[in-house]
């Protein structure tokens, strides 16, 4: 089992930031830079087809906007959630009104979907500083026993299984979605 691997912990943030970029993506977290695994096929169809249906409610009518592996660099650290979810009002933008390419703040709502080769509570451990940093929303998706952890602020983590709605953004209040929803993406015949 390859697991995600500590590659240093000789570097400053600004250090790490200034390196190349690594497929997949490296993080910088308390010091330490880990590569993360690369996703497979339960972890991609969930990464792509959540993101999607996220957009496909939100983008069009500029409430949020999902995106997937986007560097996020804030509170000393610079993660890559796999599903990051900004409100669209916190957005940031070039000179141009262009997206920006660097954000550096915590997303509204990050996504984390385990992978085999990962430690849970590293995952779980990332979920929880986003939280601590002004998130309002975490999900840590379980492939493999079919559950959602949910965080939020100022609340003790809930495990949501089959028919439990999971919690959304505010601003996405109408998405009515349950657990299994979720798990249903899993299925291609």
């Amino acid at each position: 089992m390859a697991l995600s691997t500590q590659v240093s912990s000789n570097f400053s943030l600004e250090e790490f930031l200034q390196l190349p970029e690594t497929k997949p993506a490296s993080e910088y977290i308390a010091g330490h830079i880990y590569q993360k695994p690369m996703p497979q096929g339960k972890h991609s169809i969930l990464q792509t087809e959540l993101s999607s249906a996220i957009n496909q409610l939100a983008k069009l009518r500029k409430l949020a906007l999902a995106l997937t592996e986007l560097r996020c660099t804030f509170g000393e650290r610079s993660i890559v959630p796999d599903i990051a979810v900004f409100e669209w009002s916190r957005i940031p933008t070039d000179a141009d009104g262009e997206i920006a390419n660097r954000f550096n703040s915590y997303p509204d709502w990050t996504i984390e979907i385990l992978s085999p080769e990962q430690y849970p509570n590293r995952v779980i451990n990332k979920i929880i500083f986003c939280i601590n940093q002004g998130t309002k929303l975490g999900w840590f998706i379980d492939p493999n026993d079919k559950s959602v952890m949910v965080f939020q602020p100022n609340k003790l983590p809930e495990v949501k299984y089959d028919t439990d709605l999971l919690p959304v953004l505010d601003v996405l209040v109408d998405w009515q979605v349950k657990a299994a929803d979720i798990f249903s993406l899993l299925k291609i015949k």
